[in-house]
């Protein structure tokens, strides 16, 4: 199973003893992909790398600041986090406009945002805990517009 390094999120292989990317050592055994990771220290007074994960899916604000500021928008895995967040806001508003037809469109709108809201429950806390959890579409747009 492919590992991620702790440092900068690039992937790595199962047995590359650094990151291709930039350098840092890796653990021994690594972490697989989908595992939860040990929480990164904080950068300089920064948030820690979960607390950034995880606070992205807390409102589209949080998301698009983390995509902005520096040292956040470096990270992949915030990245990562941050475009799923956006996604998932875009498909709730997709449900909220199928909601203007009546009566199929609002039992297919209710069961979208009820599908959507137990998405951002599961992504809210493996975020928290230090793992991903890919969302079978946004989750594909998310990870190539964070480059993971």
């Amino acid at each position: 199973m492919p590992r991620f390094c702790g440092n900068c999120g690039a992937q790595m292989a199962d047995t590359a003893t650094a990151c291709p990317k930039c350098g840092t050592a890796a653990a021994a055994g690594g972490a697989p992909a989908g595992a939860a990771q040990p929480a990164a220290p904080a950068a300089a007074g920064g948030l820690s790398e979960n607390a950034a994960c995880g606070l992205a899916y807390v409102t589209i604000i949080p998301a698009i600041i983390f995509l902005v500021m520096e040292p956040y928008n470096r990270n992949k895995n915030i990245k990562f986090h941050a475009f799923q967040c956006l996604g998932l806001a875009v498909a709730a508003i997709a449900f909220s406009m199928i909601m203007i037809i009546p009566i199929l469109g609002w039992i297919i709108g209710i069961l979208g945002h009820l599908t959507v809201f137990v998405l951002w429950i599961v992504c809210l806390i493996k975020a928290f805990s230090g793992s991903r959890f890919k969302l079978p579409i946004i989750g594909d747009f998310a990870e190539k517009q964070a480059n993971a």
